[in-house]
């Protein structure tokens, strides 16, 4: 049984008649009647009685017809389901996101975006360190990932930026120097700074470690946070200060308080990384968003 039989049966069965079906079927009557029979021909048994002005249904045609148009619509589907993800317009999409870049607007501005657009598109993401990403888009368990850089292992993918952020000091509230709008590094020498691993960034924690070292830090007093985000709640308990990108500081916490760093040369980029060869066309689609089209 052919689907194209099943189409003309539908279309016969819905005007309930061979000449209006032909029109809608763009094909003249007598190849429609001629499909038809070979239709009945093939089940055993009349479908239509054929009418002076039309035609009807038959017991076996009324039962026929429903399973005929699930069929028909669910071929359509499948068809339209199958051209949709060719083109980039539905199917699923693996996304990472460093774990410092899940407060950054820009990025999700850019999924709204997204969405809004493609609202077929099934997202799936994943929030991971940064060595972890990395290696996942690497391997091709994703497809597209938002960084932070500096990042060495950036340099292995196509990199868009979307952001440059300075980074802030974040102190307890009750700090000394919390009235300040803005604090020198060397003031805070004293102070125990509360870092992630260097797994998690290695890039950007040589930078801010390089920094802390030449205000003069002492190392030994350096304590381990397990993420970026993770280093607020040891701030707002007193443990020490922390150096954080400018979008951690809509985190809400009445223990803790977000100042400017005097002279400032800190700054980190919100990147968007995929691979160089063969990307997916729903990663092309975000990057045309990215670059405003």
């Amino acid at each position: 049984m052919e689907l194209r039989h099943l189409r003309y049966f539908v279309a016969v069965a819905e005007t309930q008649h061979f000449t209006r079906a032909a029109e809608l079927l763009s094909m003249s009557q007598p190849p429609l009647s001629q499909q038809i029979q070979r239709l009945e021909h093939e089940i055993g048994t009349p479908l239509l009685k054929r009418l002076t002005r039309g035609v009807e249904l038959t017991d076996a045609g009324r039962a026929f017809l429903p399973d005929a148009i699930a069929i028909v619509q669910l071929a359509d589907m499948a068809l339209e389901k199958a051209r949709g993800v060719a083109r980039g317009m539905s199917g699923q999409m693996s996304l990472g996101f460093a774990s410092s870049v899940a407060f950054g607007a820009p990025v999700f501005d850019l999924i709204r975006a997204f969405k809004t657009r493609y609202p077929a598109m099934e997202l799936i993401t994943r929030e991971e360190n940064m060595a972890l990403l990395m290696q996942d888009l690497g391997e091709g368990l994703l497809d597209a990932a938002f960084i932070r850089l500096p990042c060495e292992s950036s340099k292995a993918f196509n990199l868009k930026v979307i952001a440059t952020e300075e980074m802030k000091v974040a102190l307890p509230a009750s700090h000394a120097l919390s009235q300040q709008q803005s604090v020198a590094l060397t003031q805070l020498a004293e102070e125990s700074l509360i870092i992630f691993p260097r797994e998690v960034a290695p890039s950007l924690y040589e930078l801010i470690v390089s920094a802390c070292l030449r205000a003069g830090f002492d190392a030994t007093r350096f304590q381990q946070a397990p993420q970026i985000t993770s280093s607020l709640g040891m701030v707002g308990a007193g443990c020490g200060i922390a150096l954080v990108p400018a979008s951690l500081c809509c985190v809400n916490n009445p223990q803790l308080v977000f100042r400017d760093i005097e002279n400032n040369t800190l700054f980190t980029d919100i990147a968007f990384a995929w691979r160089r060869n063969h990307p997916a066309k729903t990663v092309l689609h975000l990057l045309s968003l990215i670059n405003g089209e």
